[in-house]
């Protein structure tokens, strides 16, 4: 493997040493798996390509993904490095396996390689060496979403060197930007200026995984079908300012926080979505605890009971996320001199806005909530569009459900929706639907996605690849 070639890591001798303590332990099960030592030096090689805005290079890590492509047999042609030439570390990789249909249509793998900032010193580990420790992968785009990303070329190249000739065309792209949209992103930029790189009847993406239960056991693979839109808005109120020795009623910063108290304190309607209202019919099945059972079967009865409304604000931050848009604050200027009475005061609050809802009637509820004409509120960068909700039909639905039977018989498919924002907006609005799939599972306390010591669990990262291999493979052979 190529990092056993990469002296001085402790670290890395450990990640070798854990493999064959690994293969000697559990005997032919994993030894009979000989692709998986290449998979974890592809996955090992992307993780450590530092791909921040900061000091990083996506550039990079497309081209050592295209190298193995290449490797495999991919044709140069259907290789390509795309970004705009005032970028020149922010470049994709798109990568195209030909199917044997030409009238067959196209299906994407989408997965972005950039990565949130990651100081060391706040780390246990170093975030830009992978290490495994207790089960776990740790460092940053360990999950978020080099996971995806490393499993994706992983299956073109297996699909390359096994000989398989899909009928539908699958094209790859590893994409930049994705974590830093208001600089630049990938997918936005090839849609405007390469249309045809991401052409497809529809996508795979990142924005599902799995949930495991209480003893670690696979309960529920998740399929997302939607997702929230996201919107930033500047708040802004000015006067005339004055000496500090001479307060005035009229002061910026009062009047900035007045507007800001009662945005926290407004409450968006709850409402359902069918992928939300999927996943929420299965839990109020699944859930021992009756409280929240009740508070489900309310919810759902009537989504607009506004005591229930309130007791979803306090059971869950992720529950309430779900079901109503939110807007919240986020960075705050204000003043101009530690002596002087504040000219002017900025806020930006931001906004994921349920699917469905304009991005116009949320800053209308704002202007209202604020109830101060003072307060200028404007949106930040291009307004969002919303787009259509891709549909669960059962061409969909059928390869997941049947393949993951094989790989986890008891857990239940749910749809949901993600509370984040993916790339799969720019797809949805460009009328390629979108779905989040990786068959990666998560204990309750998650991933630390964007945070210290981002982990994914090594069993996941492996029984996704083999799920996303194998759903991949049947829909290629679908008739398109």
């Amino acid at each position: 493997m190529p990092f056993l070639r990469r002296p001085g890591s402790h670290r890395r001798a450990t990640l070798v040493a854990s493999l064959l303590m690994l293969i000697a332990a559990t005997g032919s099960a994993v030894a009979a798996d000989k692709t998986e030592p290449a998979f974890r030096a592809l996955y090992q090689e992307l993780v450590e390509t530092n791909t921040t805005l900061s000091a990083g290079s996506c550039t990079l890590a497309s081209e050592r993904m295209a190298a193995r492509l290449k490797a495999a047999g991919l044709p140069a042609p259907d290789i390509q490095i795309l970004g705009p030439d005032d970028r020149p570390k922010e470049a994709a990789l798109v990568a195209t396996l030909r199917g044997s249909d030409p009238k067959a249509a196209t299906i994407l793998l989408l997965a972005h390689i950039d990565v949130v900032e990651a100081k060391r010193e706040d780390w246990q580990r170093d975030p830009f060496i992978l290490v495994e420790e207790n089960g776990f992968f740790y460092a940053r785009g360990a999950s978020d979403d080099k996971a995806m990303a490393a499993v994706l070329t992983d299956s073109l190249i297996r699909y390359l060197k096994d000989g398989f000739k899909p009928r539908r065309t699958l094209k790859l792209a590893l994409t930049c930007g994705e974590e830093t949209p208001d600089s630049f992103n990938s997918v936005r930029w090839l849609l405007k200026s390469h249309p045809e790189a991401l052409q497809a009847s529809f996508a795979l993406n990142e924005g599902a995984g799995g949930e495991l239960d209480a003893e670690g056991r696979p309960a529920v693979l998740q399929i997302q079908a939607g997702e929230k839109v996201y919107q930033d808005f500047q708040l802004e109120i000015t006067n005339s300012g004055g000496h500090s020795s001479q307060p005035v009623p009229d002061n910026a910063i009062y009047r900035l926080s007045a507007a800001l108290t009662r945005i926290g304190a407004y409450r968006f309607p709850v409402a359902f979505i069918p992928a939300t209202r999927g996943y929420f019919e299965w839990k109020v099945e699944h859930t021992d605890d009756p409280a929240l059972k009740s508070l489900l079967k309310d919810l759902l009865a009537d989504p607009q009971d506004p005591t229930a409304g309130e007791r979803l604000w306090l059971a869950s931050k992720a529950w309430n996320s779900a079901l109503r848009s939110t807007c919240v604050a986020t960075r705050v200027e204000a003043g101009h001199a530690q002596n002087a009475l504040p000219q002017r005061a900025r806020a930006n609050i931001n906004c994921r806005i349920l699917p469905g809802v304009p991005v116009t009637e949320v800053q209308a509820a704002l202007v209202q909530v604020i109830g101060d004409e003072g307060v200028t509120i404007q949106t930040v960068g291009e307004p969002a569009v919303t787009a259509p909700l891709p549909p669960l039909t059962a061409a969909i639905l059928d390869p997941v459900r049947k393949i993951a039977k094989t790989i986890w018989p008891g857990a239940a498919l749910v749809p949901t929706m993600t509370t984040g924002a993916t790339d799969g907006r720019f797809l949805n609005a460009a009328g390629i639907p979108t779905y989040g799939l990786s068959g990666m599972f998560h204990d309750a306390e998650g991933s630390h996605a964007h945070g210290l010591d981002e982990r994914i669990r090594v069993q996941s990262l492996l029984d996704g690849r083999r799920f996303l291999h194998e759903v991949i493979k049947a829909y290629a052979m679908q008739p398109g």
